[in-house]
């Protein structure tokens, strides 16, 4: 018997004119939905005035048997693009994991649209999710943020917003930018840009779901494209800059994380 397909299909986060065509007929075409919470689809699907038989996605062993009886599925999120911080996940891995096509249909998802407006380096970026509640995790997570030479990308609840800013303040540095996007796509849209201290005093009592971009460590960015210098270009550079032999061996033993007699044994 053929198997049949999974198709991830994005649905607006917000907007309900946000939806593809492609989407639509996917929804329309579908065996069954899979839904995260089906009374909230059910809303999208009668803006649609699409019926079609649902299911949540959490019954994993009922949607995968399905799937191998040849039924095509489409599965939706609440909101967004399925299988980012959300248990659609771990469906699409058991899919793959049996060999059953997978389809995506693209459409909107929250952090892309909250990092093309951010104003903050969209070259390179780091997605972290939800950072964790566990005190040891978050502390391990925070840390990485504080080193992190990419742009930063975090999901956040409203009622949880101040303790993550507040938690984001005691490792960014002033000069580091952060960008507050909430409600993408509906009536009361907003961002907020400025550094830590900033994004605290304009961020109180906000409502709807909220994405921080943050920009990388830029100290680190120099150190790593000092270090990827010979030893020799790594002196000069700092040379150039006036200092004398003895800081610059300190700062070009601390850079590369050496200690500084072998530092110094290479320019006696």
């Amino acid at each position: 018997m053929k198997k049949g397909t999974l198709y991830i299909v994005a649905t607006p986060i917000g907007n309900l004119d946000d939806i593809t065509v492609r989407a639509i007929k996917t929804l329309q075409e579908a065996d069954l939905i899979a839904a995260e919470d089906t009374r909230h689809t059910l809303k999208l699907l009668n803006h649609l005035e699409i019926s079609k038989p649902m299911i949540s996605y959490h019954r994993h062993n009922v949607l995968i048997e399905k799937l191998q009886e040849g039924q095509n599925i489409a599965l939706v999120s609440d909101a967004g693009t399925p299988g980012i911080c959300d248990p659609g996940e771990e469906v699409i891995k058991k899919c793959i994991e049996l060999g059953i096509n997978i389809v995506p249909i693209p459409g909107a998802c929250a952090m892309i649209n909250s990092l093309i407006c951010s104003g903050i380096d969209t070259k390179e970026f780091t997605f972290l999710g939800f950072l964790p509640l566990n005190k040891k995790l978050r502390k391990k997570k925070l840390e990485e943020i504080e080193k992190e030479n990419k742009t930063i990308i975090i999901y956040e609840a409203p009622h949880k917003l101040e303790t993550t800013l507040k938690d984001l303040q005691k490792v960014l540095t002033q000069d580091r930018k952060v960008t507050l996007a909430r409600e993408i796509t509906k009536i009361h849209e907003e961002f907020i840009r400025g550094n830590i201290d900033e994004i605290i005093q304009k961020a109180e009592n906000l409502k709807g779901e909220i994405v921080l971009i943050i920009e990388g460590n830029k100290e680190v960015e120099e150190e790593n494209s000092l270090n990827n210098l010979t030893i020799e270009e790594h002196y000069k550079f700092y040379e150039e800059q006036g200092l004398s032999k003895k800081d610059i061996i300190k700062k070009v033993a601390k850079d590369r994380n050496m200690n500084k007699n072998d530092v110094y044994q290479q320019f006696i």
